[in-house]
């Protein structure tokens, strides 16, 4: 065998070998859960008459695409506080309003309104915001603590 037959040989098994690392590469990827980022929540009391609101908003990167947000908030005294959020207890969360950002990113967005009534009847003290993204290939994130507030 000459020697420029060789090295194109080399050459192939080479960029092939490279080939597959980048498949296996990828392939992992497609399985990573969905990423949270830039997390953020804020609470307005209700004020003379007039309603307030929590919004919370978070990005979300799933290389399958984003199938679904749900968002739970929880006073950090209480039950769920005591033995952990689970993504059972997010089973019957709201859902987030979710729109492309790019590439594999959504940035999803929760807002309920928050009456004189509603304020009056929440323990005041630490909230937490808990989040439950669902990838499109059923790979899921739970982040129990991704923002916070305070009810007083």
């Amino acid at each position: 065998m000459s020697r420029r037959i060789a090295l194109s040989v080399a050459a192939g098994v080479v960029v092939l070998g490279g080939a597959g690392a980048g498949a296996f590469a990828l392939a992992y990827a497609g399985e990573q859960p969905p990423a949270l980022a830039d997390s953020a929540a804020r609470y307005t009391a209700p004020d003379g008459g007039r309603d307030g609101s929590l919004t919370f908003a978070t990005e979300v990167t799933a290389s399958s695409g984003t199938k679904s947000v749900k968002v739970l908030a929880w006073p950090e005294k209480s039950s769920l506080g005591e033995k952990g959020l689970t993504e059972k207890d997010m089973a019957a969360a709201e859902p987030a309003v979710c729109a492309p950002l790019g590439g594999d990113t959504v940035r999803c967005t929760y807002t309920v309104k928050v009456t004189a009534a509603d304020a009056a009847s929440s323990p005041r003290g630490a909230w937490q915001i808990a989040v439950l993204a669902t990838a499109k290939d059923g790979t899921t994130t739970l982040d129990t603590t991704a923002a916070d507030f305070t009810v007083r």
